[in-house]
């Protein structure tokens, strides 16, 4: 018998509530940054539970203390807890009760199963040292692990080492995936507006003709990542809308373009911006035209480190079978605020499989459910980490 099967049956009366967790946040989303509600439901839950709660990390962000024994080992796992604005459709029972929001990416398991192992480790207390959870919002668009490091996350909360897990409906159910190095992309976006010259569509030679120009600079663009970068690296350049004009017989004055950017290597992402640069401005020029780009940064690289790696590995072996456990194969083009936390401390951003068939609605899909089968498999195991990383001695 594995150790997975042996925690899962001892922890089995604790798994009705952490499904009613799960369904009370999926039925309650809410925005990055808004998650007030959220945050009373899950602060409420974890005072209960016995642990010291600190609030206001990020506004809505919670950090939960649990001290015992007397090591200085520190360690931090962290929970997503913001939703998408996204127009559910899985026809639930526990369907989001906000219009227009819902869990499509899963953060509300994410944030069930940590508060599922937060019970069971201050009811066990099989640990010496201090257990930081980090519950932390927007992490789908406003850099909530940025802002809660800015206020202080790991002055105020010293941790060894910091883990996170992710939900991931295309790999095989309760199939451990990870990887030392870079996991996933950095992510830039850009606006590009092209400036031309309004007038009649029967009379172009009139005219400034910002959508042709438009045009032009959509297809340079897709030169930069087959032509600028090397074969041997990542990297994404999708021109995602492209607006323009209202009438057939209508020149407009402006076109605009929306661009999202991935990459992994710091060279790349310059590059990457440079070549983008370069390309719209001399298009447009081209044509008689100038343009006006809004270039921004987003999140980076998600990178995680070897020996946090291993361990997570080594453990999650023993915890479920050497079969379930598997090196990514391929870096994934998403992104992760996760990575700043990597940046400040030695971690382990890592997947967990949740597939029901071959054809589950993926993540930020209007259809996509978390699979509550796989809530004591995480549960579980956040236990056992915990336990591990701050075994008595």
């Amino acid at each position: 018998m594995t150790r997975q099967t042996a925690d899962i049956a001892s922890f089995a009366n604790h798994m009705p509530d952490v499904v009613a967790i799960r369904h009370h946040l999926h039925r309650n989303p809410e925005i990055g940054l808004s998650e007030f509600k959220t945050s009373d439901f899950i602060a409420e839950q974890l005072v209960e539970m016995g642990y010291e709660v600190t609030r206001g990390l990020a506004g809505t962000g919670i950090v939960a203390t649990l001290r015992h024994g007397d090591s200085p080992r520190t360690l931090g796992i962290r929970a997503d807890i913001d939703a998408l604005p996204i127009h559910e459709e899985t026809g639930a029972d526990y369907a989001s009760a906000n219009e227009g929001v819902m869990h499509a990416c899963g953060h509300d398991g994410h944030t069930a199963m940590l508060l599922g192992a937060a019970k069971i480790i201050a009811e066990r207390k099989n640990f010496d040292g201090t257990l930081h959870l980090i519950f932390q919002p927007a992490e789908e668009n406003f850099g909530g692990a940025r802002i809660m490091i800015e206020d202080g996350l790991f002055d105020r909360f010293p941790c060894d080492a910091v883990f996170a897990l992710h939900n991931d409906p295309g790999v095989p159910f309760g199939q451990f995936v990870l990887r030392d190095g870079p996991v996933l992309a950095a992510v830039d976006e850009c606006r590009i507006t092209v400036n031309g010259y309004g007038g009649h569509g029967a009379e172009p030679q009139d005219a400034a003709d910002p959508i042709v120009a438009g045009a032009s600079i959509i297809m340079a663009l897709q030169t930069v990542v087959s032509r600028n970068i090397h074969p041997q690296l990542s990297a994404v350049v999708t021109v995602g809308a492209f607006h323009a004009g209202a009438a057939s017989n209508v020149i407009p004055e402006k076109a605009e373009m929306l661009l999202t950017i991935r990459s992994f290597d710091a060279g790349v992402r310059d590059e990457l911006e440079k070549r983008i640069r370069a390309i719209a401005e001399g298009q447009a020029a081209s044509y008689g035209m100038s343009v006006t780009i809004d270039y921004e940064r987003g999140y980076n690289a998600t990178v995680n480190h070897k020996a946090e790696t291993d361990y997570v590995a080594d453990l999650a072996r023993r915890f479920a079978g050497a079969e379930k456990v598997a090196e990514m194969q391929r870096l994934s083009m998403g992104a992760e605020d996760f990575a700043y936390m990597l940046e400040k401390r030695p971690g382990c951003y890592f997947f967990l499989g949740t597939a029901r068939t071959d054809n589950d609605p993926p993540l930020h899909h209007p259809k996509f459910d978390f699979n509550d089968d796989i809530l004591p498999i995480g549960t579980a195991f956040w236990v056992d980490l915990a336990e591990d990383y701050l075994k008595a001695r």
